[in-house]
């Protein structure tokens, strides 16, 4: 396939794509497999808890809005970061991004390898794991509306799920069933509530489970600029977010523990596991990891999409030589050979697989990964607060309402999940690890000559 400089990206995501990006990007196993270690860690405040991180995100992702609206042709929002703080933090950020989302879609890639292992125990996980990879690889060599399409079937498939919980709850609750000897009600929520029912520390504890199941919600702003009418598309994908957040994850919350007892809920099982098979549906072991099996591959699509761009955004903003081949798009306006690269660093998912312990050093990666994303989180809203200020803001645009106040909170609360990470077991490690990180990388950022592309 030939390639091409083209300046301009193909628009071939629908109003209906976008829709479904925007919300189903953030439902995984965080919601799916992770809700009843949550409830188990802080009960039905719990509630509170996806609100306050919802609120942030809400923020974030409408001051991306904003200046993506004043320039809905940029690849990837990182760009503004360049823009308006300067070519070494965009570098810093940019590289940042690009290996936090390697490694995600390297974790996906692995989940999708021990789910399919389910239903195929005889073959081998590498040899289903460079089959899923080289399908994905290939949908998103074609035009950017195919992406979109398998994203759009991808979501529905997890949204179907939740809606399906939810009305479950609803029949169950009019119906007075019976739980042994609890009936589905909301009373099961208020029946012994406490704020801080396992301490305050599990309270805010659970403050990084529920930010891991919102990172990637600003997957969005890498496809502003594939998109048919960006502003108009932008713009209600994102105001409709805190409808979606509402809808489908303190939805889903509430009807898990309108069902059971939240003190009874255990932490090592999935509601939706114990939910459907109360409901009579004895292979809901099956639904359910067909269900994370899509939301693995869905995730995966997505790091593919989102770095293959970030790639051609990094190799356009820095101008080196070395990055140049990743300007070059297909004749169907696809950053081709940082796809294929993109694809090549996640192929070495399998052989990772292979050594002996990786597993504990695989899932440090991640955490690793996962805290980086508040890095790049606080940096865009900074970059926006100089946007705020520049010549290219513009009042009449998709603007931010109480913008100088709701952003430093939101820079605050970013800030407070980070350093509450140095405070628990199982997030210390990764914690230090992403400092580590900031420090070289940044370090070599700052002495490593760098320019604009020309």
């Amino acid at each position: 396939m030939t390639t091409k400089e083209n300046k301009t990206p193909t628009r071939g995501l629908k109003n209906r794509h976008i829709q479904l990006i925007a919300i189903a990007g953030t439902i995984g196993t965080g919601l799916f497999l992770g809700a009843g270690k949550s409830i188990h860690l802080t009960g039905p405040s719990i509630i509170f808890v996806y609100l306050v991180i919802g609120a942030l995100m809400f923020v974030l992702l409408r001051a991306i809005g904003e200046m993506l609206y004043q320039d809905p042709n940029q690849h990837s929002f990182l760009n503004f970061v360049s823009r308006y703080l300067g070519i070494k933090p965009g570098y810093f950020i940019q590289w940042s991004y690009l290996l936090v989302v390697v490694f995600v879609a390297m974790a996906e890639l692995t989940a999708i390898g021990t789910y399919m292992h389910f239903w195929l125990p005889g073959i081998p996980v590498w040899i289903t794991e460079v089959v899923i990879l080289a399908l994905l690889t290939g949908l998103n060599t074609l035009n950017s509306r195919f992406f979109g399409e398998a994203e759009f079937w991808f979501g529905m498939i997890k949204i179907v799920a939740i809606i399906g919980l939810i009305l479950t709850a609803i029949i169950l609750m009019f119906s007075h069933y019976h739980t042994g000897a609890n009936t589905v009600s909301l009373r099961n929520i208020s029946d012994g509530f406490q704020f801080f029912p396992n301490g305050l520390s599990k309270f805010f504890e659970s403050f990084q489970m529920v930010m891991f199941a919102f990172v990637a919600m600003e997957f969005i702003g890498m496809t502003a600029a594939e998109t048919e009418n960006p502003r108009t598309t932008l713009k209600k994908a994102i105001n409709q977010i805190p409808i979606r957040i509402v809808l489908f994850y303190i939805g889903a919350l509430l009807a898990i523990m309108s069902i059971y007892r939240w003190q009874e809920i255990p932490a090592d099982q999935s509601p939706f596991v114990m939910i459907f098979q109360l409901i009579g549906i004895k292979w809901a072991a099956a639904l359910i990891n067909f269900v994370v099996l899509t939301s693995a591959a869905s995730a995966l699509n997505s790091a593919l999409f989102s770095t293959t761009r970030n790639l051609y955004s990094l190799s356009k903003i820095n101008g080196d030589k070395i990055l140049k081949p990743f300007t070059k798009f297909s004749k169907s306006g696809i950053p081709l050979n940082a796809l294929l690269c993109t694809a090549i660093l996640i192929l070495l998912t399998p052989f990772i697989s292979m050594i002996p312990a990786i597993s504990n050093a695989f899932v440090f990666i991640t955490s690793v990964a996962t805290n980086l994303f508040l890095v790049v989180y606080l940096m865009t809203l900074l970059a926006y607060l100089k946007y705020r200020k520049s010549s290219d803001f513009d009042p009449e645009g998709f603007v931010l309402p109480g913008a100088s106040f709701f952003v430093p909170i939101a820079i605050g609360g970013f800030i407070l999940i980070f350093i509450s990470l140095f405070f628990f077991k199982d997030t210390v490690v990764p914690a230090i690890g992403s400092v580590i990180w900031i420090v070289i990388f940044g370090l070599i950022t700052f002495f490593r000559k760098t320019k604009t592309a020309e």
